[in-house]
């Protein structure tokens, strides 16, 4: 089958290291334009808007969007409406509505609609949902914590209002967390600590239960700095699993399992693929829905400003 012509939306970082490399290596999909506002993409067409995209390449039948979450449903809304698959970074949007609002444009357009969770289709994550089944599960550990200036220098809208501030990260580890463990789970409490001079969290700290009493807790951080910690803790009667590095690594016990390689945007353009065929669209929102929880039920702290360079001297 003719791989599928693709328009790529939002031109930044999370394009260039992530998206630009998977398409270059998908047989599934044909990237042949890119609309942006300021930047572009060598070897194909270049727009300025999604519409101007749309409107002079009719053949386009999937976008993909990489812009932040503020922008997205708008432009996700003008894709299906034209009739195009559509796949969405994470989180999907910047609220729930609008999320569920593009499912059903989605569903009377004919089209699929991805919602992605890159870190799901991290190599140790389906082990780890198999390893679960069956294991009585007492208590289950999130350390989620990053280096802001490093992985989003300068990004200012990821600390605006719908940027998510560190569950733009943290949501990586609810996307894991919903993905393996065998039963629902719900916020019980929350602190959420914004700088003063932001208006999206920096830190959380939160409290999750299972149906029979089993404790998730959760600390995500946006200040780290050295090493990096992306790690999840089940302890359970049968062993402890532990993912690291953000689903890289999977231990049982102590002891390394061996895995695949990392290919996160491969199998998600894999997946995008898949849903194009069966003519289905993936949309869960059980991650985003327990951010927004998390603000619905948290208590604010204030911590000092933040700034991505030292603001000047008077």
């Amino acid at each position: 089958m003719a791989p599928v012509k693709l328009g790529l939306v939002g031109i930044g970082k999370i394009a260039r290291d992530q998206h630009l490399p998977s398409l270059s290596r998908s047989s599934d999909f044909e990237l042949v334009a890119a609309a942006s506002r300021n930047a572009g993409v060598d070897g194909i067409a270049n727009f300025t808007s999604t519409g101007e995209m749309l409107g002079a390449m009719p053949e386009i039948a999937a976008v993909s969007l990489c812009m932040p979450p503020q922008a997205r449903h708008q432009v996700a809304a003008e894709a299906l409406r034209h009739g195009k698959h559509v796949m969405l970074e994470k989180p999907p949007g910047a609220t729930l509505s609008e999320i569920e609002h593009l499912a059903g444009l989605a569903a009377s357009n004919g089209v699929s609609l991805f919602a992605t969770w890159h870190s799901r289709h991290a190599p140790g994550v389906e082990p780890a949902k198999e390893w679960l089944k069956g294991q009585h599960i007492r208590k289950v550990t999130v350390t989620w914590k990053e280096d802001v200036r490093h992985w989003h220098p300068g990004q200012d809208w990821i600390f605006e209002a719908g940027g998510l501030g560190v569950f733009d990260p943290g949501i990586n580890a609810l996307s894991i967390v919903t993905k393996i463990l065998p039963f629902p789970i719900w916020l019980t409490g929350a602190e959420l600590t914004f700088p003063e001079n932001r208006q999206a969290p920096i830190a959380a700290d939160l409290a999750f239960s299972g149906p029979s009493g089993e404790a998730v807790e959760v600390v995500f951080d946006f200040r780290q700095t050295g090493p990096q910690t992306w790690d999840i803790v089940v302890e359970t009667d049968g062993g402890t699993l532990t993912l690291s590095m953000g689903g890289a690594k999977l231990f049982v016990d102590g002891e390394e399992r061996g895995l695949g390689p990392e290919a996160e945007y491969d199998g998600l353009y894999a997946r995008f693929a898949e849903l194009i065929a069966a003519g289905q669209s993936d949309v869960d929102l059980s991650p985003l829905r327990h951010v927004a929880d998390a603000f619905l039920l948290g208590r604010r702290a204030v911590t000092e400003p933040f700034f991505f360079d030292p603001p000047a001297a008077l």
